[in-house]
This record gives C-alpha cells, structure tokens and sequence, in this order.
C-alpha cells in the first residue's frame, strides 16, 4: 500500500480518538476538581447534545447520494424511511442505522 493512504488513516484513527478523548479527560478533570457536593452542578448539559447532534450532521451529509441517479435516489429514501421507522419502533440508534444501511443495500444491489 502507499505511504499516503497509511498517513490518512493514521490521522483518521488519531482524530477520532482526540474527539472521543479529549471532553472525557476534561469532564473527568473537571468533576475531579470540584467538591462533593458540586460535582453533579460541574456537568455542563453540552456533553449530553453532542452525540445527538453529530449524529445529526453525519445524516444530513450523507442524505443527499453523490450520483443524482433514481436509483441511488430512491435506495436513500427506502434507507431513510426504514432508518426511522426502526428508531419510532426502538427508540435506540443501533438497529435502525442497520436495517437503514441494509435497505440502501438492498435496493442498490436489485438495481444493479
């Protein structure tokens, strides 16, 4: 393999680790420092948004496919609905981003 791909994916894993490290170590530091009783007021309410809203922002970028054909068109539709329709059912994101990348499979492997 080339050097340049082993560099992307080193700096991928590296980015990765510092955006799930990095707030645990500073809300870890941060209760550390306070005292007993303010340790629950020492939790700021972003840290509970950002998962949601990352979550969020990786739908709306890969909502719109690349190639504007009907097929993959209509394979991110089926994907979408079936996404959410198993998140109503669920309420958890785990089997409804699979049954939503097993729909999008799906239809783009019947239309091939």
């Amino acid at each position: 393999m080339n050097n340049a791909i082993w560099l992307a994916a080193g700096a991928t894993a590296l980015g990765t680790l510092l955006i799930r490290m990095l707030p645990l170590y500073w809300m870890q530091r941060r209760r550390s420092e306070a005292s007993v009783t303010e340790r629950e007021a020492a939790i700021p309410a972003w840290p509970g948004m950002l998962a949601p809203l990352m979550i969020a922002a990786l739908l709306g970028i890969s909502l719109a496919p690349q190639p504007g054909s009907a097929l993959t068109w209509g394979a991110t539709m089926m994907g979408s609905l079936a996404t959410l329709s198993g998140w109503y059912t669920t309420r958890s994101l785990g089997l409804p981003v699979a049954a939503g990348v097993a729909a999008y499979a799906l239809v783009v492997m019947s239309g091939s």
